[in-house]
């Protein structure tokens, strides 16, 4: 299986509900280092699993959207708990919906899996993989 990972990242604030977060019931602000891996079992044409270029930038749009904003106050996470695990998942399906639109070229119709990664911290981190 070959894979590319690029980076970005996001910084958000948010409050959870629920005894087992503790203080972090309370507003919080959290920056997240976000990987995305896309993965395929051959190459393209190209010799490519996808173009990191497109990559980068996609992921990239998917991350402003979430960007220095209040998640609570964020229409589409209302009432959720907008855990490291949860945006994980976010972020993944949001990418897999670029995918499936084209923006990352042809070439990236022949990715068989995607992985995002949020680093909480350089000790804690949580991922979403999924198939494509």
């Amino acid at each position: 299986m070959f894979s590319i990972t690029v980076r970005d990242h996001i910084m958000i604030a948010h409050s959870f509900h629920g005894e087992v977060f503790g203080p972090a019931q309370r507003l919080h602000g959290a920056t997240f280092l976000v990987d995305a891996t896309f993965r395929r079992a051959e190459l393209d044409d190209d010799n490519i699993v996808v173009d990191i270029g497109l990559a980068t930038q996609e992921l990239g749009a998917v991350v402003s959207e979430l960007n220095y904003r209040n998640l609570d106050n964020e229409p589409d996470f209302a009432g959720v708990n907008t855990s490291t695990e949860f945006l994980a998942k976010v972020i993944a399906d949001r990418l897999a919906e670029r995918i499936e639109k084209g923006a990352l070229g042809e070439g990236a119709r022949g990715l068989s899996g995607l992985q995002v990664t949020l680093h909480e911290s350089h000790v804690a981190w949580a991922s979403y993989e999924r198939a494509l």
